[in-house]
Protein backbone atom coordinates (compact mmCIF):
# COMPACT_ATOMS: atom_id res chain seq x y z
CA UNK A 1 0.00 0.00 0.00
CA UNK A 2 1.26 3.86 -1.16
CA UNK A 3 0.88 6.11 1.64
CA UNK A 4 2.26 9.85 0.70
CA UNK A 5 4.36 11.29 3.34
CA UNK A 6 5.87 14.47 2.22
CA UNK A 7 8.79 16.24 4.76
CA UNK A 8 7.39 19.44 6.56
CA UNK A 9 6.81 22.82 4.46
CA UNK A 10 7.93 24.55 6.87
CA UNK A 11 10.00 23.93 10.92
CA UNK A 12 10.63 25.77 13.81
CA UNK A 13 10.93 26.31 17.20
CA UNK A 14 8.80 28.75 19.65
CA UNK A 15 9.85 29.97 22.63
CA UNK A 16 7.32 29.66 25.94
CA UNK A 17 6.79 31.89 28.88
CA UNK A 18 9.05 30.04 30.97
CA UNK A 19 12.31 29.95 28.50
CA UNK A 20 11.47 26.58 27.23
CA UNK A 21 11.47 26.07 23.34
CA UNK A 22 8.56 24.14 21.77
CA UNK A 23 8.96 22.56 18.21
CA UNK A 24 6.87 22.02 15.70
CA UNK A 25 6.22 21.46 11.87
CA UNK A 26 3.77 22.48 9.40
CA UNK A 27 2.31 21.40 5.87
CA UNK A 28 -0.30 23.31 3.79
CA UNK A 29 -0.66 26.61 3.09
CA UNK A 30 0.48 29.10 5.51
CA UNK A 31 -2.60 30.87 5.73
CA UNK A 32 -4.76 27.63 5.37
CA UNK A 33 -7.09 26.83 8.75
CA UNK A 34 -4.86 25.54 12.06
CA UNK A 35 -5.01 21.70 13.09
CA UNK A 36 -2.36 20.73 15.48
CA UNK A 37 -1.38 17.48 15.72
CA UNK A 38 -0.16 15.37 18.85
CA UNK A 39 1.75 12.70 17.21
CA UNK A 40 2.37 9.27 18.32
CA UNK A 41 4.65 7.56 20.84
CA UNK A 42 8.46 8.61 20.64
CA UNK A 43 7.80 10.38 17.12
CA UNK A 44 9.05 14.03 16.28
CA UNK A 45 7.10 16.74 14.83
CA UNK A 46 8.32 15.67 11.01
CA UNK A 47 6.20 12.86 10.89
CA UNK A 48 2.94 14.42 9.63
CA UNK A 49 -0.15 12.95 7.21
CA UNK A 50 -2.45 14.02 4.91
CA UNK A 51 0.12 15.73 2.38
CA UNK A 52 -2.12 14.71 -0.46
CA UNK A 53 -5.12 16.38 1.16
CA UNK A 54 -4.04 19.56 3.42
CA UNK A 55 -3.86 22.12 0.41
CA UNK A 56 -6.82 20.54 -1.05
CA UNK A 57 -9.12 21.60 1.79
CA UNK A 58 -6.82 24.01 2.77
CA UNK A 59 -5.52 22.88 6.27
CA UNK A 60 -2.43 24.34 7.73
CA UNK A 61 -1.25 20.71 9.59
CA UNK A 62 1.11 21.77 12.75
CA UNK A 63 2.90 19.05 14.09
CA UNK A 64 4.24 20.00 17.97
CA UNK A 65 6.83 18.28 19.79
CA UNK A 66 5.85 17.30 23.42
CA UNK A 67 8.65 18.28 25.54
CA UNK A 68 11.99 16.27 25.40
CA UNK A 69 10.69 14.85 22.05
CA UNK A 70 12.63 16.26 18.93
CA UNK A 71 13.53 20.16 19.46
CA UNK A 72 11.41 20.60 22.40
CA UNK A 73 13.27 21.02 25.90
CA UNK A 74 12.55 18.60 28.36
CA UNK A 75 10.57 18.96 31.33
CA UNK A 76 10.94 16.62 34.00
CA UNK A 77 7.91 15.84 35.91
CA UNK A 78 5.42 17.37 33.83
CA UNK A 79 1.90 17.00 33.63
CA UNK A 80 -1.02 16.73 31.13
CA UNK A 81 -2.21 20.12 32.46
CA UNK A 82 1.63 21.63 31.44
CA UNK A 83 1.03 20.58 28.01
CA UNK A 84 -2.25 21.97 27.75
CA UNK A 85 -1.08 25.20 29.34
CA UNK A 86 2.23 24.71 26.46
CA UNK A 87 -0.59 24.54 23.16
CA UNK A 88 -2.78 27.69 24.99
CA UNK A 89 0.54 29.52 24.70
CA UNK A 90 1.95 28.31 21.53
CA UNK A 91 -1.35 29.13 19.92
CA UNK A 92 -1.07 32.81 21.67
CA UNK A 93 2.66 33.06 20.32
CA UNK A 94 1.73 32.13 16.56
CA UNK A 95 -1.85 33.84 16.36
CA UNK A 96 -3.35 30.57 15.81
CA UNK A 97 -6.24 31.13 18.17
CA UNK A 98 -8.56 28.54 19.35
CA UNK A 99 -6.77 25.64 16.48
CA UNK A 100 -8.73 22.06 16.07
CA UNK A 101 -6.43 19.08 16.97
CA UNK A 102 -5.94 15.68 16.10
CA UNK A 103 -4.35 13.14 18.57
CA UNK A 104 -2.62 9.88 17.25
CA UNK A 105 -1.40 6.99 19.49
CA UNK A 106 0.22 7.93 22.73
CA UNK A 107 -0.64 11.49 21.65
CA UNK A 108 -4.64 11.49 21.94
CA UNK A 109 -4.47 11.43 25.95
CA UNK A 110 -2.18 14.81 25.51
CA UNK A 111 -4.90 16.23 22.76
CA UNK A 112 -7.80 15.04 25.21
CA UNK A 113 -6.14 17.00 28.11
CA UNK A 114 -6.40 19.63 25.85
CA UNK A 115 -9.67 19.45 24.79
CA UNK A 116 -10.61 19.30 28.32
CA UNK A 117 -8.69 22.15 29.19
CA UNK A 118 -10.63 23.99 26.55
CA UNK A 119 -7.44 24.91 24.33
CA UNK A 120 -8.82 23.51 21.29
CA UNK A 121 -12.57 24.31 19.81
CA UNK A 122 -12.67 20.58 18.60
CA UNK A 123 -10.76 17.09 18.50
CA UNK A 124 -10.13 14.18 16.60
CA UNK A 125 -8.52 11.54 18.06
CA UNK A 126 -7.21 8.53 15.95
CA UNK A 127 -5.91 5.34 17.47
CA UNK A 128 -5.55 6.72 20.31
CA UNK A 129 -3.75 5.16 23.72
CA UNK A 130 -7.50 4.57 26.00
CA UNK A 131 -7.02 4.96 29.76
CA UNK A 132 -6.02 1.66 30.38
CA UNK A 133 -5.45 1.90 34.65
CA UNK A 134 -9.63 2.51 34.44
CA UNK A 135 -10.69 0.05 36.56
CA UNK A 136 -13.68 -1.34 34.03
CA UNK A 137 -10.90 -2.63 31.96
CA UNK A 138 -8.68 -4.35 34.51
CA UNK A 139 -10.07 -8.13 33.94
CA UNK A 140 -9.65 -7.71 30.35
CA UNK A 141 -5.96 -6.72 29.95
CA UNK A 142 -3.45 -9.22 28.87
CA UNK A 143 -1.27 -10.05 31.40
CA UNK A 144 2.11 -8.12 30.20
CA UNK A 145 -0.14 -4.74 30.12
CA UNK A 146 -1.43 -5.52 32.99
CA UNK A 147 1.65 -5.87 35.07
CA UNK A 148 2.65 -2.77 34.06
CA UNK A 149 -0.33 -0.48 34.51
CA UNK A 150 -0.10 -2.23 37.86
CA UNK A 151 3.71 -1.06 37.89
CA UNK A 152 2.59 2.77 36.96
CA UNK A 153 -0.05 2.94 39.89
CA UNK A 154 2.83 1.40 42.53
CA UNK A 155 5.99 3.10 41.84
CA UNK A 156 5.67 5.36 38.89
CA UNK A 157 9.24 6.37 39.03
CA UNK A 158 10.40 2.61 38.32
CA UNK A 159 8.25 2.37 35.89
CA UNK A 160 9.70 5.69 34.24
CA UNK A 161 13.34 4.32 34.52
CA UNK A 162 11.90 0.87 32.97
CA UNK A 163 10.61 3.08 30.03
CA UNK A 164 13.47 5.30 29.60
CA UNK A 165 15.29 2.23 28.29
CA UNK A 166 13.68 2.45 24.43
CA UNK A 167 15.28 3.70 21.97
CA UNK A 168 14.31 3.74 17.71
CA UNK A 169 15.39 0.67 17.15
CA UNK A 170 12.96 -0.70 20.02
CA UNK A 171 10.42 1.62 19.35
CA UNK A 172 10.31 0.41 15.79
CA UNK A 173 10.88 -3.22 16.65
CA UNK A 174 7.41 -2.91 19.01
CA UNK A 175 5.59 -1.56 16.43
CA UNK A 176 6.63 -4.10 14.14
CA UNK A 177 6.52 -6.92 15.87
CA UNK A 178 3.02 -5.72 16.99
CA UNK A 179 0.83 -4.95 13.78
CA UNK A 180 -1.65 -6.59 11.80
CA UNK A 181 -0.22 -7.14 8.29
CA UNK A 182 -2.90 -4.11 6.72
CA UNK A 183 -0.69 -1.54 9.03
CA UNK A 184 2.73 -2.95 8.06
CA UNK A 185 1.79 -2.94 3.88
CA UNK A 186 1.79 0.68 5.36
CA UNK A 187 4.63 1.27 7.85
CA UNK A 188 7.05 -0.51 5.67
CA UNK A 189 6.20 1.21 2.36
CA UNK A 190 10.10 2.56 1.88
CA UNK A 191 8.93 6.27 1.51
CA UNK A 192 6.80 5.93 5.07
CA UNK A 193 9.23 3.45 6.65
CA UNK A 194 12.04 6.30 5.49
CA UNK A 195 9.66 9.59 7.38
CA UNK A 196 8.72 7.28 10.49
CA UNK A 197 12.78 5.82 11.06
CA UNK A 198 13.75 9.84 11.15
CA UNK A 199 10.87 10.39 12.95
CA UNK A 200 11.90 7.90 15.85
CA UNK A 201 15.61 8.87 15.79
CA UNK A 202 14.81 12.61 16.50
CA UNK A 203 11.93 11.96 19.24
CA UNK A 204 14.76 9.59 21.31
CA UNK A 205 17.67 12.33 20.31
CA UNK A 206 17.66 14.14 23.92
CA UNK A 207 16.91 10.57 25.59
CA UNK A 208 13.87 8.39 26.73
CA UNK A 209 13.93 9.74 29.80
CA UNK A 210 13.60 13.15 27.77
CA UNK A 211 10.04 12.57 26.44
CA UNK A 212 9.18 8.64 25.83
CA UNK A 213 9.28 7.66 29.22
CA UNK A 214 7.73 10.67 30.78
CA UNK A 215 4.46 10.38 28.11
CA UNK A 216 4.31 6.70 28.86
CA UNK A 217 3.74 7.01 32.54
CA UNK A 218 1.55 9.28 31.80
CA UNK A 219 -0.50 7.98 29.56
CA UNK A 220 -0.77 4.16 31.21
CA UNK A 221 -1.74 6.09 33.99
CA UNK A 222 -5.09 7.70 35.45
CA UNK A 223 -5.88 10.49 33.79
CA UNK A 224 -6.12 13.15 35.64
CA UNK A 225 -8.84 15.31 33.97
CA UNK A 226 -12.29 15.06 33.56
CA UNK A 227 -13.51 13.34 30.00
CA UNK A 228 -17.24 14.41 30.80
CA UNK A 229 -16.51 18.05 31.18
CA UNK A 230 -14.86 18.29 27.41
CA UNK A 231 -17.29 20.54 26.05
CA UNK A 232 -15.89 20.61 22.37
CA UNK A 233 -16.57 18.12 19.44
CA UNK A 234 -14.83 14.90 19.93
CA UNK A 235 -14.61 12.22 17.02
CA UNK A 236 -12.95 8.72 17.88
CA UNK A 237 -11.20 6.87 15.42
CA UNK A 238 -10.22 3.46 15.75
CA UNK A 239 -9.45 0.68 12.77
CA UNK A 240 -11.53 -2.39 13.10
CA UNK A 241 -7.99 -4.95 13.40
CA UNK A 242 -6.39 -2.49 15.47
CA UNK A 243 -5.61 -4.64 18.76
CA UNK A 244 -2.87 -2.23 20.71
CA UNK A 245 -4.77 1.11 21.35
CA UNK A 246 -8.00 0.23 23.19
CA UNK A 247 -9.45 -2.32 24.74
CA UNK A 248 -12.58 -1.91 23.13
CA UNK A 249 -11.66 0.41 20.12
CA UNK A 250 -12.70 3.08 21.74
CA UNK A 251 -16.26 2.27 22.65
CA UNK A 252 -16.20 2.98 26.48
CA UNK A 253 -14.02 6.09 25.88
CA UNK A 254 -16.56 7.35 23.60
CA UNK A 255 -19.25 6.81 25.82
CA UNK A 256 -17.33 9.09 29.13
CA UNK A 257 -17.33 12.03 26.37
CA UNK A 258 -20.37 14.30 26.12
CA UNK A 259 -21.76 14.06 22.62
CA UNK A 260 -18.37 12.18 21.31
CA UNK A 261 -18.48 10.64 17.71
CA UNK A 262 -16.77 7.15 17.35
CA UNK A 263 -15.96 5.54 13.90
CA UNK A 264 -14.66 2.06 13.31
CA UNK A 265 -13.09 1.70 9.70
CA UNK A 266 -12.87 -1.66 8.69
CA UNK A 267 -9.95 -3.76 6.99
CA UNK A 268 -7.36 -1.05 8.63
CA UNK A 269 -5.72 -0.89 12.07
CA UNK A 270 -3.50 1.63 13.83
CA UNK A 271 -2.38 2.70 10.66
CA UNK A 272 -5.63 4.40 10.21
CA UNK A 273 -3.99 7.99 10.51
CA UNK A 274 -2.23 7.86 6.87
CA UNK A 275 -4.81 5.65 4.97
CA UNK A 276 -7.60 7.40 5.97
CA UNK A 277 -6.37 11.45 6.58
CA UNK A 278 -8.70 12.83 4.13
CA UNK A 279 -11.49 11.69 6.14
CA UNK A 280 -10.58 12.55 9.38
CA UNK A 281 -9.49 16.13 8.76
CA UNK A 282 -12.64 16.44 6.29
CA UNK A 283 -14.82 15.70 9.50
CA UNK A 284 -12.82 17.69 11.54
CA UNK A 285 -13.35 20.85 9.64
CA UNK A 286 -17.36 20.36 9.24
CA UNK A 287 -17.30 19.68 13.04
CA UNK A 288 -15.19 22.71 14.00
CA UNK A 289 -16.48 25.25 11.37
CA UNK A 290 -18.56 27.12 13.87
CA UNK A 291 -16.09 27.40 15.83
CA UNK A 292 -13.58 29.94 12.96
Amino acid sequence: MSVRVDPPARLGTDRLPDGRLLGWAEWGPPDGVPVLLSPGAATSRRLGFGADAVDELGVRLISLDRPGLGASTPAPGRTFAGFADDVRDLAGLRGLGRPAMVGNSQGGPFALACAAAGVVSGLAVVSGSDEVAAPEFAAGLPDGLRRLVETVASDPAAAEARFAGFDADAMWDMVMGGSPECDLAVYTEPGFARAYRRALEEGFAQGAAAGYARDTVLAMGRWPFALKDIAVPVDLWYGERDTSHSPDNGAFLADRIPGAHRHVVPEIGGALLWTHARDVLTRLLDRTAAAR
